[in-house]
């Protein structure tokens, strides 16, 4: 019998980039083994689900988007067995498993692809791949001018089996990531195969790596911005992505959900990375008959702003829940630099998390302008809620890598994410987490070039809006890297260099400091769990002073978040029931949000 109650609509989950979790075996990689040891913590955070990032073979180019067999687990992460293993685990434990999917592009290594390669111009096997002649005399120009979204052109030249030069194939990310052609039917029912493999074994859904992408413009032509993607690292090429045809596919996944859902009333979620330039775009892909979600990344990218939150905030609810799916928020994912970091960069003040260009020397502007040791940068910003009394953090000691001076804790920058952590675990709809954010981990934003990873360093050898900084592994227990990341052999090194000051972010420190980002987190968790408010409804606006916002969820829930630094007076008398950092009774400090239960003594509605 199917259950009316519909869990993902208002769950939170919790992204795991299973890489740099947990590691089991001693190798310095996280693996599914350590996802299952860590499933006790998760379910102590209180998540409903975990999003497992890519452990498909490949031949990691992009740390795992480069899949070289769907239906199988790279052994540096473990094998089917142990896969099992971990969905049966968290099945016990009430824990959904949702997989990272890949559909718009594999690995050159996909034996597909190396068949590809083998065969002639215009044969079956290359077309199922973007392959075409170059233009120019001997076809030395790429087919058109389109640039990848890592740097470059976004198409390479093959050696055909004469050893001359011959076609190009199109890849909008790394030249090892060659994009599949949808338009070839048989690329679709390759995907439906691989979907049924995965939800047989019992998983509840997928997460969809650029969901927006899949087909292109069918004649391939020229872009008027061709370098749009590699400048803003996004999908921005009206040609290449967003193309009216992905919605197909998408009402093909969901009826294959539908069918699982029928068999057992156990529902199974598609939820897709969806960058489109409106609401009222992304609103197409959670139609009923559709994706269930797609992620709401403007919340992201808004500038610590009231009037820009209540903006995007606004635009979400009107247009794609107006959709009857519910918004899916979020904060930060593997690809974006740290909540702690972006908000408490100068860059950040004025605008949302600004250009990722800024990471490099990101360092050195928080060194300049966050709050020096034992200062914040408001009244008590810094603490976990109004019963506490004392900071979060202290500065870090010891300096990371090679540096000379200690980065100093990013003051502002963590009450700023306590706040809007709150504020999005308030809303209506679903949230996602990424790994660390319940830590407060800042990005690691020197890592030196010879360790760095991301493709992006690797095509452009610039650091601008690289990503290995916030995929430095978690730091679990102890003073000394590899802080309980990895087991098992003593001189085994994590994969990425963990920073000395990662020691005050353990998550063993966490757990016994009721201050701690982790207790916000869980105390928020629990309490969304617990109150007929919270999770999927509505809200509606209050009336509140220049750069505060507040709301009203279902029967007398407010939250309220001051985006400045004074206090200002609270839209609600009381003491709150929870905060992101001290509220005395009628007081709202600055970088600071705040619940109450309201006794109908707030400001009135707008």
């Amino acid at each position: 019998m199917l259950s009316k109650y519909h869990w993902w609509r208002d769950a939170v989950i919790y992204q795991v980039y299973v890489r740099s979790f947990l590691d089991s075996t001693g190798d310095g990689i996280g693996d599914l083994a350590g996802v299952r040891a860590g499933l006790p913590y998760l379910k102590k955070l209180g998540v409903d689900g975990i999003w497992l990032s890519p452990f498909y073979p490949s031949p990691q180019h992009d740390h795992g988007y480069d899949v070289a067999d769907y239906c199988d687990v790279d052994r540096l992460f473990g094998d089917l067995a142990e896969f099992d293993l971990l969905v049966a685990a968290a099945r016990r434990l009430g824990i959904k498993v949702l997989l990272d999917i890949v559909p718009n592009h594999c690995s050159s290594e996909h034996p597909w692809f190396e068949e590809a390669l083998n065969a002639e111009p215009g044969s079956v096997a290359r077309a199922r791949f973007h392959f075409a002649d170059g233009r120019g005399a001997d076809g030395e120009e790429p087919p058109n001018n389109w640039h990848s979204m890592f740097g470059g052109p976004a198409w390479s030249r093959v050696t055909e089996a004469d050893g001359r030069p011959g076609q190009w194939y199109l890849h909008m990310f790394a030249s090892e990531q060659p994009d599949w052609n949808w338009r070839n039917p048989e690329i679709g029912a390759e995907f439906e195969r691989i979907l049924r493999f995965w939800l047989d074994r019992g998983i509840d859904g997928f997460r969809i790596d650029v969901a927006a992408g899949l087909y292109k413009h069918p004649e391939l032509p020229d872009s008027d911005d061709p370098e749009a993607d590699a400048r803003t690292r996004d999908s921005v090429n009206p040609l290449a992505w967003n193309q009216p045809e992905v919605h197909r596919v998408w009402r093909q996944w969901r009826s294959i959900c539908e069918e699982y859902t029928a068999r057992d009333g156990r529902e199974r979620l598609l939820v897709g990375e969806v960058s489109v330039p409106t609401a009222r775009e992304h609103a197409l892909y959670v139609r009923s008959d559709e994706l269930h979600q797609a992620f709401f990344f403007d919340l992201l990218s808004a500038p610590w702003e009231a009037d820009a939150f209540r903006k995007v905030i606004s635009e979400a609810m009107q247009d794609i829940a107006g959709t009857g799916s519910t918004v899916t928020w979020v904060l930060n994912n593997h690809d974006q630099v740290r909540t702690v970091t972006r908000y408490g960069e100068p860059a950040t003040e004025g605008s949302g998390p600004g250009p990722a260009s800024e990471v490099a020397p990101a360092g050195r502007r928080l060194a300049r302008t966050l709050a020096a040791p034992g200062e914040s940068p408001s009244t008590s910003s810094t603490w976990a809620s109004a019963r506490h009394a004392e900071s979060t953090h202290q500065t870090p000691p010891g300096p990371p890598f090679g540096r000379t001076t200690p980065l100093p804790t990013p003051a502002l920058g963590a009450a700023r994410a306590r706040a809007a952590a709150l504020l999005m675990l308030a809303l209506p709809g679903a949230a996602y987490i990424y790994q660390g954010e319940e830590l407060g981990l800042p990005e690691v934003v020197d890592l030196p070039d010879d360790v760095l990873t991301d493709p992006i360093f690797r095509r452009t050898g610039s650091r601008a809006r690289i990503r290995d900084g916030c995929r430095v592994p978690l730091p679990w227990s102890g003073q000394a890297s590899p802080f309980g990341f990895t087991s098992g052999v003593e001189s085994a090194k994590p994969w990425l260099p963990q920073p000395e000051y990662f020691a005050e972010y353990a998550t063993d420190r966490a757990l016994a400091d009721t201050r701690s980002f982790w207790h916000l987190y869980r105390d928020g968790l629990q309490l969304r769990a617990a109150l007929p408010q919270l999770g999927e409804g509505t809200l509606r606006w209050l009336d509140s002073p220049p750069g505060v916002l507040a709301f009203v969820r279902g029967d007398g829930l407010v939250c309220a978040v001051n985006f400045g630094t004074a206090p200002t007076s609270a839209p609600v008398s009381g003491t709150p029931l929870l905060s992101s950092g001290p509220c005395p009774a009628g007081v709202l400090p600055g970088s600071t949000a705040a619940w109450w239960i309201s006794d109908g003594t707030e400001s009135p509605a707008l």
